[in-house]
């Protein structure tokens, strides 16, 4: 663990290394570039490819706090940034009467303090942190409102925020922000202009089973290949939702748990709910169909170690 951010795209790789994440050189440069420039980076992609996990790891290789503000339809001011303790600013006025030790504007002033403040994520980014300036995840930003994404875009050009009661509070130095987005809906052209952005597409079966050798190192190595294999012949299928990475090792993990050596039909039937996460997709897979594509996989196989 270190607390100085990597100077160069091979230091930025190893960094990714020490946290077990697989990275390719591009993905790498756009991270060297955020941190480098002290940027966002907006990362996109489809659920499951590894977006989150980059600021998870981030934070951890870095000994940094994590700040994740997950976002949700309706998120408003009073979640993401900040909030009156109204609850303990009523106690504070029950006693005070009782009291009668102070004038009107003075209880004011003090219910109106940081005393009283609820600092949500994006608030506590701005603060000084141990070990320097925090990890900020701002996730899945596509399934909030445009009036939010507006709002954010004026966060992220000056790290600062503006409390009526209090006054500007801003950072002494950025937090490191990524930003996630499954592409439900398309992020304002305004908001991507203030990041660096990367597409985080699936990966390829070779990079997908390195990433199975370091996610789940105890699948036997054989298994692992047609687990590669049977999740990227999905991929090529017309599924309502295709497996991500996250699922292809939950699948690895859980046939390890069965004692599986290798795959069969029966077994891939019984644990179709672990890779795939809607009904109307296991029905399609299920039977002969996964048959046919645990066929095509072993058969693969078997012509490139006779090649």
């Amino acid at each position: 663990m270190t607390n100085h951010v990597p100077e160069t795209i091979d230091e930025t790789i190893e960094l990714l290394d020490s946290g077990n994440y697989v990275s390719d050189r591009s993905l790498a440069t756009a991270l060297h570039l955020s941190l480098a420039l002290k940027r966002p980076l907006f990362l996109e992609g489809e659920a499951g490819v590894g977006k989150t996990e980059i600021a998870k790891v981030l934070s951890e290789t870095l000994g940094r706090k994590l700040v994740r503000l997950q976002c949700y339809e309706g998120l408003d001011v009073a979640s993401a940034v900040y909030e009156w303790n109204y609850s303990l600013q009523m106690v504070e006025i029950r006693l005070s009467e009782a009291v009668g030790d102070r004038d009107r504007d003075s209880l004011e002033d003090d219910l109106f303090s940081e005393k009283f403040l609820i600092k949500r994520p994006l608030l506590q980014a701005l603060e000084p942190s141990i070990g320097g300036p925090p990890v900020l995840l701002i996730d899945e930003l596509d399934r909030t409102d445009e009036p939010f994404e507006a709002f954010l875009l004026e966060v992220l050009s000056d790290f600062q925020v503006t409390i009526p009661e209090i006054g500007t509070i801003a950072a002494e130095k950025p937090p490191i922000v990524i930003i996630t987005s499954n592409r439900t809906r398309e992020i304002h052209d305004a908001l991507k202009r203030r990041c660096f952005y990367y597409w985080i597409d699936y990966p390829d079966a070779e990079r997908e089973l390195e990433i199975l050798k370091v996610k789940a190192p105890t699948a036997p190595e054989v298994l692992s290949q047609q687990v590669v294999g049977f999740v990227q012949k999905l991929r090529e299928l017309d599924l309502f939702k295709q497996p991500g990475v996250a699922e292809t090792i939950d699948w690895a993990h859980a046939l390890t748990q069965l004692d599986c050596l290798t795959l069969d039909p029966d077994t891939i039937n019984n644990t179709l709910g672990t890779l795939l996460k809607y009904q109307d997709d296991i029905e399609k897979i299920r039977g002969s169909e996964a048959g046919r594509l645990l066929g095509e996989i072993k058969s693969e196989m078997m012509m490139a170690q006779s090649a």
